[in-house]
């Protein structure tokens, strides 16, 4: 009886089985699984966006550690492998991150860029499968269910063969997730970084959970962790041990989420049509906060979160949403509408700052949230009529054209002074 093919190779996508090379071509670079051509919800996300953009169109910057970030709050956006290694991570203030890695090289972002990159494989991605969901300008999902007869291949080897057409048509490599479900192939997504493809089966899917720490369920931040911690709740083993009644009345809502993916267990589907209402961002901080630079530190980096997200979606929103939650647990909410609707992280941001510095004598806080709403779509003209803000047109002149300057000659043919400061 012949052996279940249940290898791919993912240099020349030759499919296999029992061995640790590829039978054509020789390579290591192979995936097994015993589900590994049945599994069909995929995630894709890019590796180290911003910077490997960065360094595909300055192969001065290839062994260079480099941080992609400055501009108007001074925090890191993001950074390449190199600058991670030396402990540097997004949203963290720039002056924190020279501190870690002196020897990095700064360049300010080209949103404009990425936008264009980030379309380009949203269209290769269309040709996989109409049922795409954006997460941001550089992650999506991907349901590949019933397109094996289709394609002639199955999910496996569209997502591998995806992969393969960034790299050599684009230049920007990215990771995949493949499984049964959302929750889980974000997770796979991330288990081999960068240019990794792994697989969460079903049969495995209840002993992969039980050793993880509970901070890899969607929604536990820092805050819900310490929670968690504190009731002697570390791993999503401990999960499976409470009660479900128990995890309810004691965490409301998120205890029945807790319950469920602890388990694997996730019914969303993947949303490629359903209308969008808002896309917000929020955080919980570890310790209430009044600190003005931290909350708006965060503000900004929300903001960024925001507009990245309806980048990816090619809308924009109408109305400008803060949201704050004291330490006595009282939600504040403020909103604005503006006079034309917006997805550039600036305007989000410079909206929703005087409000924050209106509600600030209400702190200390202990979440902070940015929000877009009444949301209409955006062409890429439509992005570039977000800078004409109607208070500032000189202001937005200037942008569009520094942008149209970075997009043709590099990140250091313009670099505004307040990105250089150290």
């Amino acid at each position: 009886m012949q052996a279940k093919i249940d290898s791919l190779c993912r240099d020349c996508l030759t499919p296999f089985t029992g061995l640790t090379r590829c039978p054509d071509c020789g390579s290591p670079r192979i995936i097994t699984h015993p589900e590994l051509f049945q599994l069909s919800i995929a995630h894709m996300d890019c590796d180290a966006f911003y910077a490997s953009v960065e360094k595909r169109d300055n192969p001065d910057l290839k062994d260079k550690a480099l941080i992609v970030g400055g501009g108007t709050r001074g925090v890191v956006t993001t950074c390449c492998y190199i600058a991670r290694i030396k402990g540097v991570r997004s949203a963290m203030p720039m002056f924190q991150a020279r501190k870690l890695c002196p020897e990095a090289v700064i360049v300010p972002p080209r949103m404009s860029v990425y936008v264009e990159v980030s379309r380009a494989i949203r269209e290769m991605m269309k040709e996989l499968t109409p049922v795409i969901e954006p997460l941001s300008l550089d992650e999506a999902f991907l349901d590949l269910t019933g397109t094996t007869r289709l394609y002639g291949a199955p999910p496996v080897v569209q997502v591998a063969r995806l992969v393969q057409r960034m790299e050599d048509e684009l230049g920007i490599s990215g990771s995949v997730g493949l499984s049964h479900n959302k929750f889980l192939a974000k997770i796979a997504s991330d288990l081999d970084k960068p240019r990794g493809l792994s697989v969460i089966g079903k049969a495995e899917t209840f002993d992969f959970l039980q050793k993880q720490k509970v901070g890899i369920i969607w929604g536990v931040g820092a805050a819900m962790r310490q929670t968690l911690e504190r009731d002697g709740i570390r791993t999503i083993a401990d999960i499976t041990r409470r009660d479900r009644k128990d995890l309810s009345e004691r965490y409301g809502g998120m205890g029945e989420r807790l319950y469920h993916l602890a388990r694997g267990e996730d019914r969303r589907r993947i949303s490629a049509s359903s209308p969008v209402k808002s896309i917000s961002k929020e955080t919980t901080f570890n310790k209430d906060t009044s600190d003005s630079e931290i909350l708006d530190g965060r503000l900004w980096r929300l903001s960024e979160q925001v507009a990245d997200r309806a980048k990816a979606r090619d809308t924009a929103g109408a109305i400008v949403t803060l949201k704050l939650k004291t330490a006595k647990f009282r939600q504040l909410t403020r909103r604005i509408t503006l006079a034309e609707p917006t997805q550039l992280a600036d305007v989000i941001y410079e909206t929703v700052r005087p409000l924050l510095e209106n509600e600030l004598p209400s702190g200390p806080f202990r979440l902070i949230g940015v929000g877009i709403s009444e949301l209409s779509g955006a062409s890429a003209a439509g992005i570039a009529r977000d800078l004409l803000d109607p208070n500032a047109p000189r202001r937005a002149a200037v942008e569009q054209a520094t942008d149209k300057i970075r997009a043709k000659f590099g990140g250091y043919a313009i670099q505004k002074g307040r990105g250089l400061q150290k």
